[in-house]
């Protein structure tokens, strides 16, 4: 008897470690990229995550928050959930797939300038803490922004206006284009294509840098989101690594990160992957908005932008999100210190009620204590989290103290901006609740 009771024994103990080195397995070396991996590999009811998401998703779909979307979870690294759901228009046509395309709208302030800024912060060409108009010299020559920071505008703590309609200085009161900005057939002086058949005046950025630069800031300084200097940011980086920004990025970030499908003006690739469409626009375009940038500022700008205009997949977005969650390494290659890293994702003027980060999007302050319907983004993330939205309907998200990265792609905008259910239904949020509640329940 006591002769089983060690066989039983031993093979307990053998059980257990070999759950535990099966456990261990998913814990990735530090600074490694991203893994496949499934619900199973943690335990999770996958039947009940489903179920719930599914839940959640067809809601949408039926209120017209959206007519399709998509989510990617990772895990300590390892991708554990990558479904896709409904089609890419109501009209039931083309299903959304898993490598599709996504216009990220303002998702691009953390994928594009932001990384660079960064990484020239890393190097000491750029001071978070010397006023702007040091680099950006035309601020020098006006009162009100000559002392402000870059901390304050990264953290929309400078005062500047949110948003500029350049669309405005375009188009006649009858809606036609005023000749000298945009033609609809190219010539040496209008090359910038913001649209199959819409071209923009060369010199049209020098107009909108001349704009912004004598635009209104407010005396109270207080967090107020601002996407103007986004804008300026493509020039600034140029400026400083003598290396057009499109380049810059695509070299020091997207190609050696293996982002294959990442970057700007989609349309100029021969890529396999379907891009999603956004908007039906009667103001502009006049026809379906898919393949060129949604956000107009950013098409005068000819597409390529600092606050609008990247293109993606989940899985691309996903590369970027753990690079910035494992401190600035990815695949054993290190592209930001980790001190850069952490100095970004901080909150800077929580005195001040902001909860923002340098360029990054963080938690309410008191996030944790709301209710689904009042928190931003789910009250189960913990206040290290960040992220960004864009208006378009993507939204990214990295917790470092969980190890979590959520990815939700979709279009709300089709086929008008109108529609505003994703927001007031709170599913972004509610898709990210299942999974911490998930992982709690272990």
């Amino acid at each position: 008897m006591l002769k089983y009771f060690f066989i039983l024994f031993g093979l307990f103990i053998t059980t257990l470690i070999a759950q535990e080195d099966k456990k261990q397995t998913l814990a990735l070396p530090v600074g490694s990229s991203l893994q496949t991996s499934s619900l199973a590999a943690y335990e999770l009811d996958s039947v009940a995550i489903y179920h719930q998401i599914d839940s959640i998703i067809t809601n949408g779909i039926k209120n017209k928050a959206f007519p399709g979307a998509q989510i990617l979870v990772a895990k300590e690294g390892n991708i554990i959930f990558h479904e896709a759901y409904g089609f890419h228009t109501y009209d039931s046509v083309q299903p959304v797939a898993l490598n599709d395309i996504y216009d990220l709208a303002s998702v691009t302030k953390i994928m594009g300038p932001l990384p660079a800024i960064m990484k020239l912060v890393d190097q000491g060409k750029l001071d978070l803490d010397t006023p702007f108009s040091s680099y950006w010299t035309p601020w020098k020559h006006e009162k009100d922004k000559r002392n402000i920071t870059l901390r304050e505008i990264l953290a929309h703590q400078a005062g500047l206006e949110p948003y500029i309609v350049f669309l405005n200085k375009t188009l006649k009161n009858n809606g036609r284009f005023k000749n000298r900005f945009l033609r609809s057939k190219p010539n040496k002086r209008f090359k910038n294509e913001a649209f199959e058949g819409i071209y923009v005046k060369n010199n049209f950025n020098k107009k909108m840098y001349r704009i912004i630069n004598r635009s209104a800031v407010s005396a109270e300084k207080k967090y107020k989101y601002s996407g103007l200097t986004f804008l300026i940011f493509p020039e600034l980086i140029a400026q400083l690594t003598g290396v057009p920004y499109e380049q810059y990025i695509e070299e020091e970030f997207y190609k050696p990160l293996g982002m294959k499908t990442f970057g700007f003006l989609p349309n100029r690739h021969n890529f396999l992957n379907k891009i999603v469409p956004t908007e039906m626009d009667t103001l502009f375009r006049h026809r379906l908005t898919q393949g060129w940038v949604h956000d107009e500022n950013a098409s005068l700008l000819g597409g390529i932008s600092g606050n609008a205009g990247l293109f993606g997949t989940a899985n691309d977005l996903a590369i970027m999100m753990q690079m910035f969650l494992q401190k600035g390494i990815y695949a054993g290659k290190r592209y930001i210190s980790e001190k850069i890293i952490n100095e970004f994702i901080r909150v800077q003027y929580p005195q001040n009620d902001n909860r923002r980060g340098l360029g990054f999007d963080k938690p309410l302050l008191d996030n944790a204590k709301l209710s689904l319907d009042t928190s931003y983004p789910a009250p189960e993330v913990s206040p290290e989290s960040f992220g960004h939205s864009g208006f378009t309907g993507t939204f990214v998200w990295a917790d470092p103290k969980n190890q979590l990265v959520y990815i939700f792609l979709s279009n709300r905008v089709y086929p008008t901006r109108d529609h505003r259910n994703l927001y007031d239904l709170h599913i972004r949020s509610a898709v990210q609740q299942v999974f911490y509640r998930a992982f709690e329940k272990q």
